[in-house]
């Protein structure tokens, strides 16, 4: 499955000195020294995370079990919050 446009949603929060950013629905986190770099680290982690999951076969699950509908026609994915 080819991985196409992503809408999620990302939690960014202060601990300690860090930020940390966090997608709910996919568990993923990511931090930085800034909300900007932890935003930015989070969507690579994202990317990563799902490109492991094509690669291994579980996309298309692992987008189903986290909620997230196909839009459309398009290759455009967003989670129903």
């Amino acid at each position: 499955m080819k991985i196409g446009k992503f809408v999620f949603r990302a939690e960014t929060f202060k601990e300690g000195n860090l930020y940390v950013s966090l997608s709910p629905e996919l568990g993923v986190s990511s931090f930085g020294k800034t909300q900007k770099e932890a935003k930015e680290s989070l969507k690579e982690a994202i990317l990563l995370f799902l490109e492991e999951c094509g690669r291994m076969g579980t996309l298309k699950q692992v987008l189903e079990e986290s909620g997230f509908k196909k839009i459309g026609g398009s290759s455009l994915f967003s989670t129903v919050l």
